[in-house]
């Protein structure tokens, strides 16, 4: 079945050995898909889990529960802290 072209579209080359390709043809026929949107819709599955994989930031629990300790009863600020406040510009 021939595809409708679409205008949102972008291609993109790619070259590959005989026998992935052949594989890939395999897997997307056992789909009942296309080579073209078996592809894509393998591509972004991986790429949102590694996105989320490097956008996510793992911690124990016992350092889960310090976070949230201190985001609930944070220190009072140090001199240090005081002085990088009033070094900032007055018009933000």
């Amino acid at each position: 079945m021939p595809s409708v072209a679409n205008e949102n579209s972008e291609r993109m080359s790619l070259r590959i050995p005989a026998a992935a390709k052949a594989k890939l043809v395999r897997a997307a026929a056992l789909s009942n898909t296309d080579l073209t949107n078996f592809v894509t819709q393998s591509a972004l599955r991986e790429a949102e889990a590694v996105i989320e994989e490097a956008e996510t930031i793992k911690v124990s629990e016992r350092d889960y529960l310090r976070i949230l300790e201190l985001l609930e009863n944070p220190p009072a600020p140090n001199a240090k802290l005081l002085a990088a406040a009033r070094a900032l510009p007055k018009s933000i």
